[in-house]
């Protein structure tokens, strides 16, 4: 066929092109076929967003003023049932649909009264999709609505309703009650977490000060034979979610500055607090939405801070000693804040709308802000004084980081390629095909060199337990041997860009960074040495997928020439059960190996099982609840003594195995 016969295919083709080949999804059917679209993806984190959908709903209601409880279950089977104690979903008839108002806004993708400026002033919704979209994907849904005396009750199936809207008794308490079940030919992943959406209850408990909300899972029962259950409550709001964060830290001011305020109808409530760390934590929020990449309120936050505290500074010739300039960055040092605005039309930027964008916001959150820390300042001397100590030594600090680091950068340039010489590097120069394992010790990195597969798999050796970052100036960190190395074998460098850090990853060397330790405490200890680092300093990789744990097996069962790995014990329990075909009698000839460090293991055992990317397993470090993740690091890495001890006794799972 030629090219001008392809020319007159082409014509042919467009000339067929009318309304007929437009495609009109209609309903719900957009949702179900491009789900992904409305509710971020079909994975785990999909599932939870379902409930956080029916969960909005709720909390509009009480914003309004009408609900101060909301309960969430998890059934057996992972079926979900939310309830609240609102005014109920309208259930009369819709004039323009002609339908029960409860099916509208169960069936009408964006129907719903937040619509309404005079129903909802402010609504965290209006950010999703509503209760519509989980209708949508859900195999089944039954909502019941306790109003005006009637329980009204109406099913439906991917969407559709299965039947009318009916009464089926009398009651004498309002709220909707939503009960749903994720359609399973949606989502990947069906089990519901109770600590992630724990975590997520607590975090709205915080920012809605006097609502309650309990968590109940009926999969597992306590000690006493009663469901698991949670209740999350704050009559302080955010300056109690502040003192939860800090947990880990030493405070350097008595309490928490709390401000709230409003003006043009925008509601600005902040808290924050100065404490003995090196790092900023601030966490905002949009009509209970967290905005991960900040906006228009976070602006507002920053430039009062600094405008305010540099002026008492300068006022009272606190500065006048040092010989370079304040910086903004330098009077959030060690200063963990949530700012929480509710607004009534917010506008977010990007494709994860996770930017405010609303541009009246930043005068006013800095105005209401503003105002109140120059009372703070002007009432608290001593307090203030030990603010304005901590942002001398927080500038001093970067002053002298900064020199670390070009130094080390300098260094690396001078020196050629500058590579750690216990780096075995790969062949490949491509980074997308290349990893690097940062191994725990000397011992484990030579077997671990002579195991791989130099073609794409580099090895760095660490020795020892690095430093923790936590406790230590960032000058400092370009001191310790083993950072600087991990910093020159990654290509990666840290820049000063507007008064913020920021990571240059333009030359990174590798796009999968694993992390392989000993299988005890010893090596996980090691690896949330590492992990702070990569949190406090690279949390560009973490975000971009790039940082890896490797999961070296505890066991090698054995008997005659067949054997088995195993990464737990019930592997181990069922390897011999298979072994001794069930049999306690028939274990003399099984062998148990009980791997206590990567050095245990042949070059030929660390490859097949944890090196080879056709038979290991690699956990891939995300961050899925930055609040969390934060506090947790502060508390296994901080000072503070009592919280840590509480945590690892709450989450410990080597006292088992290595007794």
């Amino acid at each position: 066929m030629g090219k001008n016969d392809d020319l007159e295919e082409n014509k042919n083709q467009n000339a067929n092109y009318d309304a007929s080949n437009i495609t009109a999804l209609e309903g719900l059917e957009a949702v179900r076929l491009r789900p992904g679209m409305y509710i971020g993806s079909t994975d785990t984190k999909g599932l939870h967003h379902l409930v956080y959908e029916v969960i909005d709903n709720s909390i509009d209601e009480h914003l309004a003023g009408h609900c101060d409880t909301v309960e969430v279950i998890i059934h057996e089977g992972n079926s979900i049932t939310v309830k609240d104690n609102g005014r109920g979903i309208p259930t009369g008839m819709h004039k323009k649909l002609q339908k029960s108002a409860l099916e509208v806004v169960m069936t009408v993708l964006h129907a719903g009264g937040k619509f309404d400026k005079d129903t909802y002033k402010v609504s965290g919704g209006l950010h999703g999709v509503g209760v519509s979209c989980v209708n949508a994907l859900s195999s089944y849904l039954k909502a019941e609505v306790h109003r005006d005396g009637q329980v009204h009750v109406q099913e439906y199936s991917i969407g559709k309703p299965t039947s009318s809207v009916e009464v089926i008794g009398k009651t004498d308490i309002t709220g909707t009650f939503v009960t749903f079940q994720p359609d399973p030919t949606i989502f990947e992943e069906l089990v519901y977490s109770f600590n992630v959406l724990a975590t997520r209850l607590r975090e709205l408990a915080y920012l809605n000060s006097g609502l309650r909300l309990i968590l109940v899972d009926e999969r597992e029962k306590d000690e006493k034979g009663d469901f698991i259950k949670e209740d999350f409550f704050s009559e302080g709001g955010l300056s109690e979610f502040v003192t939860f964060m800090d947990e880990g830290r030493t405070p350097i001011i008595s309490k928490p500055i709390h401000v709230k305020g409003g003006k043009d109808n925008v509601e600005v409530e902040v808290a924050m607090q100065y404490n003995n760390s090196y790092s900023e934590n601030l966490y905002s929020y949009v009509n209970n939405i967290n905005t991960r990449e900040g906006g228009t309120h976070v602006n507002g936050f920053r430039r009062a801070v600094t405008r305010v505290f540099k002026q008492y500074g300068d006022d009272n010739g606190f500065f006048s000693k040092l010989k370079f300039k304040i910086s903004s960055e330098d009077f959030r040092e060690g200063m963990t804040s949530v700012i929480a605005v509710k607004v009534p039309e917010p506008q977010f930027k990007g494709q994860t709308k996770g930017e405010l964008g609303n541009s009246e916001v930043t005068a006013i959150v800095s105005q209401i802000l503003g105002e109140e820390l120059k009372h703070f300042l002007e009432e608290n001397p001593m307090e203030a004084k030990r603010v304005i100590d901590k942002v001398i030594l927080a500038a001093t600090a970067r002053h002298a980081a900064r020199k670390a680091r070009e130094m080390v950068q300098r260094k690396n340039v001078l020196t050629g390629s500058g590579l750690p010489g216990k780096l075995a590097d790969c062949s490949s120069k491509d980074p997308v095909a290349s990893e690097i394992f940062l191994v725990e010790g000397d011992s484990a990195g030579g077997t671990a060199k002579q195991g791989r597969d130099r073609n794409f798999q580099a090895i760095l050796p660490l020795r020892g337990k690095i430093l923790n970052v936590e406790k230590a100036m960032e000058h400092r960190i370009y001191e310790n041997e083993e950072i600087k190395n991990i910093f020159t074998a990654l290509g990666v460098s840290i820049e000063e860009k507007d008064g913020q850090r920021i990571l240059n990853t333009e030359k990174l060397r590798y796009h999968k960074v694993v992390i392989m330790c000993d299988a005890d405490i010893d090596g996980s200890h090691i690896v949330t040495l590492i992990l702070t680092f990569f949190y406090r300093y690279m949390t560009t990789l973490i975000d971009q997928g790039y940082i890896y744990i490797a999961a070296p097996p505890l066991y090698r069962i054995s008997k005659g020439k067949q054997f088995r790995y195993c990464w737990n014990e019930e592997e181990r329990e069922d390897a011999v059960n298979v072994y001794s075909k069930g049999d306690p009698e028939n274990t003399s000839g099984i062998k148990t190996q009980r791997y206590k460090g990567l050095g245990e293991m042949n070059a030929n055992q660390l490859w097949e099982t944890t090196m080879d990317p056709d038979a290991r397993m690699l956990r891939q470090v995300t961050i899925a609840d930055a609040v969390d993740c934060n506090r947790v690091f502060s508390m296994l890495m901080g000072d503070e003594v009592p919280p840590r001890r509480a945590f690892i006794e709450a989450n410990a799972k080597y006292a088992r195995v290595d007794v």
